[in-house]
């Protein structure tokens, strides 16, 4: 027992009498405080005692790829906070170098008896045929794997490269590239599949590559891409776009004289990059509250629609995109 108030004061940063207050349900202790030690049970393993396990039903899951790329952070700040709003406590959960992987994450969330998982990465078919069997609600925001069964909320990929391809060749442009994420990525494949038909039997140039989400992985390929004298861009994120204005003037390109670049996402500070990116902006804010509205009505015992809902992006015009000179 001591060993176990230690270990969850230090998670917490409360002192060992704190915890013993919240475990005995003692008075003198806040509700945030109260919350953080239970949900700091529930994540290093222990039991909580009886007269507390009830409310171990209110923790919810929240499993991202990663932290670096802006957008995975503002998932968790606003449908954490709408989850707190309902009544449940988030939990993220994310992949780190060295630490647990996608999987471990829900097969530890399973463990917890959570009351639901809000998932944006890729598990195998064997994690997703656990959930299924388990019955845990389960939503599906931009994730990298179409899973059956589950509702899912997406950005329009289809619509985001159409509205990123008008924007380009209205300034004249008719060689245009296309970065995207690796190829078993569900987010780059539709659009992949979508630039395709775009400029199938078009004129110009139109390589299509693919990337890991890195500022590295985008400034690797974009050199691949510019090998093919194209004069634009459309990137599937920020970070990878930034990637590409190092690697044009790596090569003595200038953004946007040479090079015109769009890119996804419209993350954190893009209008102050050199120069100002265009981008796509998801609606996250948007999409991240039906994912828990769709999570709490599952919770609550009601049918998940089997649509996917589709959220429409919208272009943000800046200063890395202009006319073909």
């Amino acid at each position: 027992m001591a060993r176990k108030l230690a270990e969850v004061a230090r998670r917490v940063g409360v002192s060992e009498a704190t915890v013993s207050r919240v475990l005995n349900e003692k008075p003198g202790v806040s509700d945030s405080t109260r919350q953080a030690v239970l949900t700091a049970l529930d994540v290093l393993g222990y039991e909580r005692p009886t007269h507390l396990r009830a409310a171990r039903a209110r923790l919810v899951g929240i499993v991202l790829p990663e932290l670096q790329n802006p957008i995975f952070p503002a998932i968790a700040e606003i449908a954490g906070g709408a989850l707190v709003q309902l009544g449940f406590t988030p939990v993220l959960c994310t992949r780190t170098a060295g630490g647990l992987t996608e999987a471990e994450y829900v097969s530890m969330l399973l463990d917890q008896q959570v009351a639901g998982v809000i998932f944006c990465g890729g598990l195998t078919e064997d994690e997703h045929q656990a959930l299924l069997q388990r019955g845990v609600p389960v939503v599906l925001l931009n994730a990298a794997v179409d899973y059956p069964g589950f509702p899912s909320v997406s950005t329009d990929d289809e619509a985001a490269v159409r509205q990123a391809f008008a924007h380009l060749t209205a300034m004249g442009h008719t060689d245009i590239g296309l970065m995207v994420g690796p190829g078993h990525h569900m987010p780059s494949r539709r659009k992949a599949t979508a630039f395709e038909a775009l400029t199938a039997g078009s004129a110009g140039s139109h390589p299509v590559g693919h990337a890991l989400f890195s500022f590295e992985g985008g400034q690797a390929v974009a050199s691949e891409l510019l090998a093919h004298k194209v004069t634009a861009l459309i990137c599937g994120s920020d970070v990878l776009a930034l990637g590409a204005v190092r690697a044009a003037r790596r090569v003595g390109l200038r953004i946007p004289d040479d090079l015109s670049v769009v890119g996804f996402d419209d993350s954190a500070f893009m209008n102050y990059t050199d120069p100002p990116l265009t981008t796509l902006r998801q609606p996250i804010e948007a999409m991240s509250r039906a994912a828990v509205t769709l999570l709490a009505n599952q919770i609550s015992g009601d049918s998940p629609t089997p649509h996917e809902l589709l959220h429409e992006p919208e272009l943000v015009v800046r200063q890395s995109t202009a006319p073909l000179r």
